[in-house]
C-alpha cells in the first residue's frame, strides 16, 4: 500500500517570527556639512600659507584643501583670491596692532620716550618674527589696501600713536630738536626700514645673524633715542 504523499508546509512569510529577519535597505541621508566658522577656518589656513611660502603661495584651493572643504566651498565666503589675501591681510594687521598695545599697556605713562621704545620694540619685534605677513600689510603689490578700511584704518592709528608718543615727547621737553615732524618721520623710518631689511635679507650682509636681530634692534633704537633726547 502506498503511502500517501505528505504536502510540503509553506514557506513563513516574511516577517513573521519563523520567518528571516530582513534589514532595512534604506541608504541613510547624507549629513549636512557643518565646519562652524568656515570664513575663520579658511582665514588661519590662508596666514599658515603665508607664513610658510609668502603671499604668492596662497590660494582659494589650497585654503579649501586645508580646511577640509571642497574647492568651491570657500568662494561664498572669498569670492577670488585678492578677496582671500585682504582678509589675511586684515588679520595681520590687528595681530600686529594687538601685539603694539599690550607693550604699551606696560609702558610707563610719564615717559613718552620710553613709552616710544616699547612702541619701537613691540613693532620690530613683531615684523622680525612674522616676516611674510608683515610684508603683506606693508607692500601694495598683494591686494588693494585702499580698498581694506579694516587696514587703512589700523595703519593710520599705528602712524599717528607713534606721531603723537614723539608729539608727547616734544612736549614735555625731551627732545633736543625743534622740529617735531623730522624726528617723527626719521622714527617711522628707523622701524619701518629696519623691518624691510630683515624682509629684504639685508642682515647677513651688514653681519648680523638672525638669533642677533632682536638685539640689533634694541640697539640701534637706543642709539636713535639716544641722538634725539635733550641732555
Amino acid at each position: 500500500m502506498r503511502r500517501p504523499i505528505a504536502k510540503s508546509a509553506k514557506p513563513p512569510a516574511a516577517g513573521s517570527p519563523a520567518g528571516p529577519r530582513r534589514r532595512a535597505t534604506k541608504a541613510a541621508a547624507p549629513k549636512p556639512y557643518h565646519h562652524g566658522d568656515l570664513r575663520r577656518v579658511l582665514i588661519d589656513a590662508a596666514l599658515q600659507l603665508v607664513g610658510e611660502g609668502g603671499a604668492e603661495a596662497v590660494s582659494v584651493r589650497e585654503a579649501a584643501r586645508r580646511a577640509g572643504v571642497s574647492p568651491g566651498a570657500p568662494f561664498r565666503h572669498f569670492p577670488s583670491r585678492d578677496a582671500l589675501l585682504q582678509a589675511v591681510a586684515e588679520e595681520a594687521q590687528r595681530r600686529f596692532r594687538a601685539e603694539i598695545e599690550a607693550a604699551l599697556a606696560d609702558a610707563p605713562g610719564s615717559d613718552p620716550l620710553g613709552r616710544f621704545r616699547c612702541l619701537g620694540m613691540a613693532y620690530l619685534r613683531w615684523a622680525m618674527r612674522n616676516p611674510t605677513h608683515f610684508e603683506i600689510i606693508s607692500s601694495r603689490k598683494f591686494f588693494d589696501h585702499d580698498g581694506s578700511a579694516g587696514v587703512s584704518r589700523d595703519n593710520r592709528e599705528l602712524i599717528e600713536l607713534t606721531e603723537r608718543t614723539l608729539a608727547d615727547a616734544f612736549a614735555a621737553g625731551q627732545l633736543r630738536s625743534g622740529d617735531l615732524k623730522r624726528v617723527q618721520i626719521a622714527g617711522r623710518a628707523l622701524v619701518y626700514g629696519f623691518a624691510r631689511m630683515n624682509i629684504d635679507g639685508h642682515f647677513p650682509r651688514w653681519g648680523v645673524a638672525g638669533a642677533e636681530a632682536e638685539k640689533t634692534a634694541a640697539g640701534i633704537l637706543d642709539l636713535f633715542i639716544e641722538g634725539i633726547a635733550k641732555r
